[in-house]
């Protein structure tokens, strides 16, 4: 019987060496830029079989050169409180839930942007309870150990923008041939609304939802609030 107890303790050990591991990380990004995220990994591993010529772009710039039209883009598009709330919107969750009891699967997530982080330092892009439930501890592991300008900027640095391109300067060099920096108001507006379907969008570029978005992302960046600092 003694197999059988440690048998059932070694999956509560793993979850536990885990949520070490990732404790200790976000300590660690509290002052140093992730060298890869999860995510990155997982992506560029799925494209060296579909797509093997494209290559990671991943360049970190600090918070302070970023524009702040980019910003109050992202705020405007992914979570109009991110400078409020604890790391959850839970008007957001519940409105996720229904969906995904009418759909009979896991097609919202209500992400904010401290969930959407979570996800992509440590995570992958399965949709699951399980998952969603890891998520939520790391978020709540990243707002009690790391102040919000410090989220935002890993934010804004690591999420995807199209094939093997990460990061504000990135996506900024890559569409527009600047600096995260120097980008107007129009041009942020543009690569917040690439956010959610960043590969699809890099495939339809004239799609005309896309350019909707960034219109409706353009008239809300006026009402976007930052955290403090900026």
């Amino acid at each position: 019987m003694r197999w059988l107890k440690w048998l059932l303790a070694l999956p509560l050990a793993a979850v536990v060496v885990f949520n070490a591991y990732i404790y200790g990380s976000i300590l660690t990004y509290r002052a140093v830029a992730p060298h890869s995220t999860a995510f990155m990994q997982m992506r560029m591993g799925q494209l060296a079989a579909e797509k093997p010529d494209v290559e990671l772009d991943y360049r970190w710039v600090p918070y302070e050169q970023i524009s702040v039209n980019l910003k109050k883009a992202l705020i405007a598009s992914e979570d109009a409180n991110f400078a409020e709330h604890g790391g959850f919107d839970w008007a957001g969750i519940r409105l996720a839930m229904k969906k995904n009891q009418r759909a009979g699967q896991v097609r919202a997530g209500g992400s904010t942007i401290s969930q959407q982080l979570a996800k992509n330092l440590f995570l992958n892009e399965s949709r699951s309870y399980v998952r969603k439930a890891e998520e939520a501890a790391i978020t709540a592991m990243l707002e009690a150990t790391t102040d919000k300008d410090r989220i935002f900027a890993l934010y804004l640095n690591v999420i995807e923008w199209g094939y093997g391109i990460y990061g504000a300067e990135a996506a900024s060099q890559h569409y527009f041939k600047r600096s995260a920096a120097q980008l107007s108001p129009q041009q942020a507006a543009q690569l917040a609304a690439r956010v959610p379907r960043p590969l699809f969008y890099a495939d339809n570029p004239k799609n005309r939802s896309w350019r909707g978005k960034a219109n409706v992302i353009l008239r809300r960046m006026g009402s976007a609030t930052l955290p403090e600092g900026d």
